[in-house]
């Protein structure tokens, strides 16, 4: 029965049957969990595999993985993929990119709400805000950019705080620890103790996007291509957009 149950399933998203059971290991990021959540659920229920996942910060993701830390799958933003690859960390071929994220602004709860929506806006709420906090990640360093471009870097200096990789900018904000934050739009938008303020502003923004691809010690390389179709899936796509992402 639930061999009959995985062929039809399967079968609806292009994948095929294996043997059952084998455990698989995954790492990814904090900004993709939603839609990585949603593969491993349509991936578990139609091969009888179980996934475990770590999951982290890109910066993170990257370290771990450039010095040897085995797993199956890596899910990360896009520009680290060739450089793992060049070192043998990743089967380059089986790449796939599947969504992407724009940076959003967040403040704490009890703050209120502010218009986002210009650089000049932006420009305002940093000089006012009392302390700023922004990802150490691909986020991160774009909004150090952001900073010069709008002429603000000195005034930032003694007052930005940068986490280490992985760390969740809501989780500052709703403590109190910074008045104003940025980070990808999927790791704001359904946070609690924020106000999500919305998108930097067109002139502004910049998109992380995030990919997969085998990795060379994988135990299984067909089976883990199933979790790559995986990612493609039509329930993914809808979940990647529920997050605040858009799907590639």
């Amino acid at each position: 029965m639930i061999h009959r149950f995985c062929i039809g399933l399967l079968s609806a998203l292009g994948l095929a049957c294996s043997a059952l059971g084998a455990d698989f290991k995954v790492i990814a990021p904090n900004a993709a969990k939603e839609p990585v959540l949603e593969a491993i659920s349509v991936f578990e229920k139609a091969t009888g595999h179980k996934v475990s996942v770590s999951w982290s910060g890109t910066e993170s993701i990257t370290k771990r993985i450039a010095e040897g830390e085995p797993v199956d799958l890596v899910v990360n933003a896009a520009q680290t993929f060739e450089r793992l690859a060049s070192e043998g960390r990743l089967v380059g071929s089986t790449r796939i990119d599947f969504a992407r994220s724009g940076i959003g602004v967040a403040v704490p709860a009890s703050s209120p709400r502010v218009d986002v929506s210009t650089s000049d806006a932006i420009r305002s709420l940093l000089l006012s805000a009392p302390s700023v906090v922004v990802s150490t990640g691909t986020s991160g360093r774009h909004m150090v950019e952001v900073f010069a471009k709008l002429g603000v870097s000195e005034q930032l200096k003694a007052k930005t705080k940068q986490p280490a990789s992985g760390a969740q900018i809501a989780d500052f904000l709703a403590s109190g620890d910074a008045a104003v934050g940025f980070q990808q739009v999927s790791e704001l938008l359904h946070a609690k103790g924020i106000h999500y303020l919305g998108p930097l502003p067109a002139e502004l923004q910049n998109y992380t996007v995030y990919s997969a691809a085998v990795h060379s010690s994988a135990t299984d390389v067909g089976i883990v291509k199933q979790l790559l179709a995986a990612l493609r899936s039509s329930s993914v796509q809808a979940v990647v957009r529920t997050a605040g992402m858009e799907p590639l």
